[in-house]
């Protein structure tokens, strides 16, 4: 896992062909299950490395469409577009933070939406780690965010600067156009993690074929008062 890293100096990366191709791959990946999402009006994001450019070799192409809608649509479009589905997941990161269908198409690539109204710390999250939208990957562009290992990662001709935004979170979050909670949110989570290791997350169930994620939602809440709290609240 990567670990976060402190040094202030900002340091040069420069791709090799090699980086500039694999980032080519996967947002070649990325763009026909976007596009299929946008012809029925669901807008999406993908984020984390694919959005900023910084992809490695075991980078997944992670899609998010920012609104709360129906999984039928989501799942009826991904089938008419005939993209294959792998695995239906409900995940939830803290019992304070949304339910998300997460749809695996294969072992890297992922489509996920909220089944709850998120909190604008959770919505910030992926601006945080940068979010790239379908014309940005069609214009070959790239954006800047922050990685795993807390580097504000800022795109250049040549590959990318880097930068530790440790002591710097209020000039992060200006730069990022989020707000100073998200950013400090995410730095104690994930200094948490360099700590005592990876955390996982509060609940991440399969669901069957035969249910929806509405369904499998309603049916953990009856289940789980965690579930059931943060349920109420989000109407």
């Amino acid at each position: 896992m990567a670990k976060p890293l402190s040094r202030s100096e900002c340091r040069e990366v420069t791709y090799d062909a090699e980086r500039w191709a694999l980032l080519h791959r996967l947002r070649n990946r990325a763009i026909p299950i976007m596009e299929a999402l946008r012809r029925v009006h669901l807008e999406s994001v993908v984020h984390g490395s694919v959005a900023r450019g910084d992809v490695k070799p075991k980078s997944d192409v992670d899609i998010f469409v920012p609104l709360q809608t129906s999984s039928f649509s989501v799942e009826e479009t991904l089938e008419k577009a005939g993209i294959n589905v792998n695995k239906r997941l409900l995940v939830q990161a803290t019992p304070t933070y949304a339910m998300k269908a997460h749809i695996e198409i294969d072992d890297g690539t992922a489509v996920s939406f909220p089944l709850m109204n998120m909190r604008m710390v959770e919505r910030e999250f992926y601006k945080f780690g940068a979010e790239a939208s379908l014309e940005t990957l069609l214009s070959n562009s790239r954006v800047f965010g922050v990685d795993k290992r807390l580097m504000l990662i800022i795109p250049t001709e040549k590959g990318h600067t880097e930068s530790s935004i440790i002591g710097q979170e209020e000039l992060a979050a200006k730069m990022l156009r989020i707000s100073v909670q998200t950013v400090l949110d995410r730095t104690r989570t994930l200094l948490r993690r360099d700590r005592v290791g990876r955390t996982g997350v509060f609940i991440k169930n399969e669901i069957p074929e035969d249910e929806t994620f509405e369904m499998a939602l309603h049916r953990l809440a009856e289940q789980n008062p965690a579930v059931r709290r943060r349920l109420a609240t989000s109407f």
